[in-house]
């Protein structure tokens, strides 16, 4: 895809607001792995201290938004990128900033060959959510589509 990372990053503040409201911070997006940072902010603290798990969910899923658009963002004219289905696990506290890491889960070259026979290709998108010492903190696996349009 020919967008630069701060233009991927622009176009998930200004499609997706919640990744605006959470002040996302998108650090490295190519189309092979995407990097999003959520600072720690107080109003988006838990009941501990830490992140809150929706917010953990928004950034991992738009981790997963910005590898998408890195890797298929050349396809935008004949498909529509969607999530299928989102599934995460909480693994240990998080304090302070988290950082989101999604890869994708399939060659990009498969997907865009199922577009390419009619199909509508589903990917998997893996992410790993870590705080800054490094433990992670969470795991999602986002199923995406691409759909073709009308």
């Amino acid at each position: 895809m020919s967008e630069t990372l701060s233009s991927i990053g622009e176009l998930m503040a200004a499609a997706v607001p919640m990744a605006r409201t959470l002040n996302l911070e998108f650090v490295e997006t190519t189309a092979e792995r995407a990097v999003v940072r959520l600072p720690d902010q107080p109003d988006f603290h838990n009941h501990v201290g830490g992140p809150h798990a929706g917010a953990m969910f928004t950034l991992a899923e738009s981790a997963s938004g910005a590898i998408v658009l890195g890797a298929f963002g050349d396809q935008l004219s004949r498909a529509v990128p969607l999530a299928v289905t989102a599934e995460i696990g909480y693994k240990k506290l998080a304090m302070g900033p988290v950082t989101a890491t999604a890869t994708l889960g399939r060659p990009i070259t498969e997907v865009i060959a199922d577009l390419d026979a009619g199909e509508r290709p589903e990917f998997p998108v893996n992410v790993s959510i870590q705080r800054e010492d490094g433990a992670v903190t969470g795991e999602m696996t986002i199923i995406w589509t691409l759909r073709p349009n009308s």
